[in-house]
């Protein structure tokens, strides 16, 4: 049964949803797979700064901090930008600062300096805005309206794909023969400089993916009106609400992830930050990617505000469980949030745009914008790990839940004030 109302383009789209896409559908989607592993990769790095600059983890979250708040700062004038000069500009300029981040690792890891690494996340997450506010609406109009919160989740899916390969890469280059505490200025080096091949070869992949859309003829919708920000779209009230519940969701998201490595090796004695990443870490990946398939197909008979309200339920209470319960139990609950985080970013997107027209463009923006829940959440569970400890850290995403949970039951709804 097809999902009903899930159109977030009207008036302004000039695509033809008979027509098939198919090229540029797999080109946008393999955005999804690029900034995905930008964003896993973070969780390694965290943990895996501590002992090379010495920092605990409050401090090492500004890796989340720095990532997170490129998107705030970028999303709006991202949106400005593929206004003027389309979509495919947009996208091609998000990649080449990506690339352009991603190198910058060398001489931040040569020069082992911290706010080095920083401001090159940044920049990374700076080229990841234009991707996301391209993509993501991008993809909700190429096809059927009706279909277009399944087809979202479809390539976001890819994105899950990427979470699965990043454990992988950290244990493999990054944390393999670099744990220890470091005390040699030799081994702090040896560790830094870890970080250069994978994101050497991360840079060079997004490069060519650059050149491919470059090559490619990309469809651009049409706008019956320029981009502009009207105090109107406040009305909105699913829109503001989409707004609130994302940005507690990313903040949830990006301080679970940034802490599981310690929370594993912590709870799991004798547990390397390498095998909490190539293993343990790796589940939770699979089981994210499980539940955006499963999520999908879910959306062809369950309205996606229901299957969002009772994830959010069931992410909630597992956050308890890790707060409560000891050893594995708590790890694999912890791991088990992943499942239910699956569907939430791209659902809340697609019910946060629905049926606002020209407004969608400015709409995405703002969604976007609430990224910045991932540079302000993370240390406030990074002190409370510090200070309190580690599995009661995990209260702040219980309520972050709650918040999700209240827009799949009542927020979504459209309504304007």
């Amino acid at each position: 049964m097809p999902i009903p109302g899930s159109s977030t383009i009207s008036s302004d789209q000039q695509f033809d949803p008979n027509k098939s896409y198919l090229v540029p559908f797999i080109l946008v989607t393999s955005l999804f797979f690029l900034w995905g592993l930008a964003n896993i990769l973070n969780s390694a790095l965290i943990a895996h700064f501590q002992p090379v600059f010495t920092i605990g983890r409050a401090e090492a979250m500004l890796v989340e901090t720095a990532f997170y708040f490129g998107y705030f700062t970028i999303a709006i004038p991202a949106g400005l930008f593929m206004e003027k000069q389309g979509y495919k500009k947009g996208i091609l300029l998000g990649l080449l600062l990506y690339a352009c981040g991603a190198f910058m690792f060398i001489p931040a890891a040569k020069f082992l300096t911290f706010g080095f690494f920083l401001v090159a996340l940044y920049i990374i997450a700076s080229g990841l805005a234009f991707l996301e506010t391209a993509a993501n609406p991008y993809v909700t109009i190429l096809g059927k309206p009706e279909s277009s919160v399944q087809r979202l989740n479809f390539s976001q899916s890819f994105n899950g794909l990427a979470l699965v390969v990043g454990p992988w890469l950290a244990g493999q280059f990054i944390f393999s023969g670099n744990e220890g505490a470091m005390e040699l200025l030799s081994e702090k080096q040896q560790a830094a400089d870890a970080v250069i091949f994978p994101y050497t070869l991360i840079a060079i992949v997004v490069l060519v993916v650059a050149f491919l859309f470059f090559l490619t003829k990309m469809p651009e919708p049409v706008s019956s009106g320029k981009l502009k920000f009207d105090k109107s779209i406040f009305k909105h009230k699913h829109l503001m609400q989409a707004v609130i519940a994302q940005l507690f969701y990313v903040g949830a998201q990006a301080g679970i992830w940034g802490i599981t490595i310690n929370y594993i090796t912590e709870l799991i004695p004798g547990t390397s930050k390498e095998v909490a990443s190539k293993s343990y870490m790796a589940i939770g990946m699979f089981l994210f990617v499980g539940g955006r398939f499963l999520g999908t197909w879910l959306m062809t008979f369950i309205k996606d505000h229901k299957l969002l309200t009772t994830y959010a339920a069931i992410a909630a209470a597992l956050c308890l469980c890790g707060v409560f319960a000891d050893g594995k139990i708590a790890v694999f609950s912890i791991l088990g949030i992943n499942f239910f985080m699956s569907i939430m970013f791209p659902t809340i997107f697609a019910l946060g745009v629905r049926d606002l027209g020209e407004d969608t463009k400015v709409a995405s923006s703002l969604i976007i914008m609430a990224i910045v829940g991932g540079a302000i959440l993370p240390p406030v569970m990074g002190l409370i790990a510090e200070h309190v400890g580690i599995q009661t850290s995990f209260i702040l995403p219980f309520f972050c839940f709650l918040i999700v949970l209240l827009y799949g039951w009542r927020g979504y709804k459209i309504k304007s004030v």
